[in-house]
C-alpha cells in the first residue's frame, strides 16, 4: 500500500513525491484516483498509468526531490501527438490531470492519520489543493467516492474517500479462499476477513492477502458477520454440511451480496432440504 510505503520512507527521513491522477478522460491509461509514490532513494510504489507518460512524471518527481522543491506541480497530460501543448508522449487520445506533491518528514503526520483510519477500518476524506493536502475522518455519508472541481490551474479541488468502503467475508480458508483473497486484494478499498473452523490450516497460514483471519466454530458464524450494504459474503467451506450450517445462519441477513460455491446438484439438494425445513425458495432467491 502506498500509504505504508510513504510512512516508512518518511520515518527514515527520506523525502518522497506523491503523484495523483485527479481526473481522466477517454482512453487515458491512468484512471481517476490512481496514485504513485517516488522516494528520494529511487524506490517506487503504485502507478499512474504506465508508459512514457509515467516515466516522464517519475523523472520530474526525482528532479523535484533533488532540488528540494516544496511547491506541488500540477500537470495536464493529453495523450495525442497533434495537441499543441501538454503532450504526454502517448497516443491513446485520452487526457489526465496530474499533481505531484513533495512530502518531507515533517509532513508524516498526515500519512499516519490516513493509515490509522484505514487500520481501524474507518473511512476518511482526503482533499488535495493546489498548495497542500488535508485529511479528516469521515463522520457523515457523502454521495461521491471521488470528486474533482476545476476552475483553472491554481484553483481546483480533488476529494476522495479513503479507507475501506466495502467488506468481504470469505468463509472457508482453503485453496479457493486463498485464491479469491489474492484476487480481491488488488482492489484496495475492500477489507477481507477470512473465516475457518480448522486451526493450523496451512492455506490460512499462507494467506497474506486477508486483512483479518478468524478461527471459530461455524455454529457461531452468524454472530460474527455484520449486516449492511457494504458487506459481501462468500461461502466456500470444506464440505456440504458446513455450507448448509452457515447459510442457514445468514440467509435472512441483509448484505450487498451473498454467494455460495457448489455444483448445480449440490445446490439443488441443499435448497430442497431447506424447503423441507420450512425455508421457502423466495427466502433463498437472493443467494447466488
Amino acid at each position: 500500500m502506498i500509504w505504508h510505503f510513504l510512512l516508512q520512507q518518511l520515518h527514515k527521513n527520506i523525502p518522497c513525491v506523491l503523484l495523483y491522477v485527479l481526473q481522466s478522460k477517454g482512453s487515458s491509461p491512468g484512471r481517476q484516483g490512481f496514485r504513485m509514490a517516488v522516494s528520494a532513494n529511487g524506490a517506487l510504489q503504485g502507478s499512474i498509468g504506465g508508459g512514457i507518460m509515467e516515466h516522464k512524471m517519475v523523472e520530474k518527481a526525482k528532479d523535484m526531490l533533488a532540488k528540494k522543491e516544496q511547491i506541488p506541480f500540477f500537470k495536464p497530460q493529453i495523450h495525442h501527438k497533434k495537441t499543441a501543448t501538454n503532450q504526454s508522449g502517448m497516443i491513446c487520445s485520452g487526457e489526465q490531470f496530474l499533481v505531484l506533491y513533495p512530502l518531507y518528514p515533517a509532513q508524516k503526520n498526515i500519512i499516519q492519520n490516513i493509515l490509522n483510519c484505514i487500520n481501524q477500518k474507518k473511512s476518511g476524506i482526503i482533499q488535495l489543493f493546489p498548495s497542500h493536502i488535508e485529511f479528516s475522518e469521515q463522520t457523515t455519508p457523502t454521495n461521491f467516492s471521488k470528486k474533482f472541481t476545476f476552475h483553472n490551474t491554481t484553483d481546483w479541488l480533488y476529494q476522495e474517500q479513503l479507507g475501506y468502503q466495502h467488506f468481504l467475508h470469505i468463509i472457508g480458508g482453503g485453496h479457493v479462499g486463498l485464491a479469491l483473497s489474492r484476487q480481491i486484494f488488488l482492489l484496495t478499498d475492500i477489507h477481507i476477513t477470512l473465516y475457518d473452523d480448522r486451526p493450523e490450516l496451512i492455506t490460512m497460514e499462507r494467506n497474506t492477502y486477508a486483512h483479518q483471519k478468524v478461527v471459530l466454530p461455524y455454529e457461531k458464524i452468524g454472530e460474527k458477520i455484520p449486516e449492511g450494504e457494504q458487506h459481501f459474503v462468500v461461502i466456500m467451506t470444506f464440505g456440504y454440511r458446513s455450507d448448509k450450517l452457515i447459510l442457514r445462519q445468514l440467509y435472512q441477513k441483509q448484505f450487498a451480496y451473498i454467494g455460495m460455491m457448489g455444483s448445480a446438484t449440490k445446490i439443488q439438494q441443499l435448497f430442497k432440504e431447506y424447503q423441507q425445513e420450512g425455508i421457502t425458495a423466495e427466502q433463498l432467491q437472493h443467494v447466488y
